[in-house]
């Protein structure tokens, strides 16, 4: 399954992940991934970016992190409450890997974007998460955090 795009689409239930492959007419993109170096890539990796409001370039799968830095903006996702978000496994194509440092111009992985917006990794996605501008955030992208609903009940 090497540089075949993943993106999260729903949470089943929670820690069960369902996940949609990118095709383009059937056929598995593993090629389409390539581009990125190329003067389409810049192109390529916005649209990816603003695919969905939520969107982790990240070591493995939400379901199976490869790297702790990963696994923490998962985690924090996931305190959060937020349940749809695209994931891409930079681990399973280099060209994507290469291209979004190359775009964000950050020089680490995982890259978190908001609204087509880099936010940053895991430092400043856990720092956000510490001081609450977290939520606040996740409100401008209309995601209500469960962390609010917890509040509530304690």
């Amino acid at each position: 399954m090497n540089n075949i795009l993943r993106s999260t689409a729903r949470c089943l239930r929670p820690g069960a992940w369902h996940y949609r492959t990118a095709q383009n007419n059937g056929e598995m993109l593993s090629g389409w991934a390539r581009l990125m170096c190329s003067s389409a890539g810049q192109k390529n990796m916005e649209e990816m970016v603003k695919k969905d409001k939520v969107v982790v370039f990240m070591k493995g799968t939400p379901v199976q992190p490869m790297c702790g830095f990963s696994n923490a903006v998962v985690q924090i996702l996931r305190m959060h409450g937020v349940d749809s978000y695209a994931a891409y496994n930079v681990l399973d194509d280099q060209d994507i890997r290469e291209g979004i440092k190359s775009f964000s111009n950050w020089p680490t992985i995982p890259q978190v974007y908001f609204n087509g917006e880099f936010v940053g990794g895991c430092d400043i996605l856990l720092q956000m998460h510490q001081s609450g501008d977290l939520v606040e955030e996740l409100q401008k992208l209309g995601i209500r955090s469960a962390l609010l609903d917890q509040e509530k009940q304690s």
